[in-house]
């Protein structure tokens, strides 16, 4: 096992972690959550920074992966799904997944170009590239069922699943939702029609 095998595996096992943290914070962020210790905009802020910072460990995971002699990889299968001899399905997956994440990325960095609309359903997408992450994790990484990457992977899954439960439970985006008092919130947003 050399350096770029190890650099590959842990940038890609952060990469999962801060993309679900990503989508989780996405998902707070849509309803307007706040509280008294994370007011909406650094709530936002740090949305954007994770995903960033999930960003610079995916290139990290995808150029150790390709340059890794171990693989043979090569470029072309960054960019085209289910092109590479290598693990075809689970690493097409990840591709896939990354494209989706791009696509999300060049959006929001031309969301005033693009306007509102465009940016907010490309950003769906993003419900998308994770679960391609998640399964292209269980069929490529080569720990996929240690015991610590179950528990990795567990709490990533729970985390954004519970997001989107929560998200469901409090209706549309747009409503006020405060920590202290979803209930309240909705109030609000009744007495405001």
């Amino acid at each position: 096992m050399n350096f770029l095998w190890y650099a590959a595996r842990g940038a890609g096992v952060v990469s999962l972690i801060l993309l679900s943290a990503v989508l989780v914070l996405g998902i707070v962020t849509s309803v307007r959550w706040s509280s008294a210790a994370l007011p909406r905009f650094v709530t936002a802020q740090l949305h954007r920074n994770l995903a960033l910072l999930s960003l610079a460990f995916l290139g990290i995971h995808i150029v150790t992966a390709v340059v890794d002699p171990y693989t043979s990889l090569g470029w072309l299968t960054v960019v085209i799904p289910f092109s590479s001899d290598y693990r075809q399905l689970w690493l097409g997956l990840g591709v896939v997944s990354v494209d989706l994440a791009l696509a999300v990325v060049v959006t929001s960095l031309l969301r005033d170009r693009v306007g509102y609309r465009v940016w907010r359903t490309v950003h769906w997408l993003a419900y998308g590239a994770w679960p391609f992450a998640v399964l292209h994790g269980l069929g490529t990484g080569t720990d996929a069922f240690a015991p610590w990457m179950l528990v990795i992977q567990g709490l990533c899954v729970a985390a954004v699943v519970a997001a989107v439960w929560w998200r469901m439970s409090v209706g549309h985006a747009g409503q006020q939702v405060s920590a202290s008092s979803t209930l309240a919130a909705q109030q609000l947003d009744t007495d405001a029609r």
